[in-house]
């Protein structure tokens, strides 16, 4: 039998993540320009030199943040659809309510308004979150409205708008969330809001005769 790992070592082995997740929060917060390292450091309850042990800038954290966290999540999307058997329109409820429970209904759902706010003063930071998250994202959304077109359940929408205009509602509430939603309270029930972008969403996509409510 292996010998338990010793409490110091389990604790120097969560200390990243306990890194990424004061990260998070602090730019979400304060945004990526108003978080110091410093203030990363005491939210994990660390010196700035054990930080240093692990990134080594602030970007570094960032990308780290995004890596770990969000783009597991849509690489277990492109296996979500690999493996569904159903309607293509059930898929992508299934994908959006996906993304709402994994990563709008969590810290991770402060990341799109903080990038809104911050791309221009850090563009590098800009095209890595492009390229990481939303050209997944959208490849996501491309695969499951080409499914739904190409066996005749979906109508022949140009993809590549669809995909924003599908997404444009979604993104929009937690932008609200993280804004606005600070001091004006929450617009709408986050699941009334979606089940009610969906239905008008899908009976605007589905063909007339492909199922029995698409009137």
């Amino acid at each position: 039998m292996e010998a338990p790992s010793h409490p110091r070592q389990r604790r120097k082995e969560a200390r990243p993540a306990e890194l990424m997740a004061a990260a998070l929060e602090l730019f979400v917060e304060k945004g990526f320009a108003g978080t110091r390292l410093d203030d990363i450091a005491a939210r994990a309850g660390v010196s700035k030199g054990t930080l240093y042990l692990y990134f080594d800038s602030k970007e570094a954290l960032f990308k780290a943040v995004i890596q770990e966290g969000i783009v597991p999540i849509l690489e277990q999307g492109a296996g979500i659809i690999d493996a569904f058997r159903g309607s293509a329109g059930e898929l992508l409820r299934l994908l959006i309510n996906e993304w709402w429970q994994r990563i709008g209904n969590t810290h991770l759902g402060g990341v799109p308004k903080l990038m809104i706010s911050e791309a221009r003063n850090f563009p590098e930071l800009a095209a890595y979150y492009h390229d990481a998250v939303i050209m997944r994202g959208r490849d996501l959304m491309r695969r499951t409205l080409q499914r739904g077109i190409a066996v005749g359940e979906f109508r022949a929408v140009d993809v590549e708008t669809a995909i924003d205009v599908i997404f444009a509602p979604v993104l929009m509430m937690v932008i609200w969330r993280y804004s606005l939603g600070a001091c004006c309270g929450t617009a709408h029930d986050p699941q009334v809001y979606l089940n009610t972008h969906l239905d008008l969403a899908l009976h605007g996509l589905t063909m007339p005769d492909a199922s029995g409510d698409a009137a």
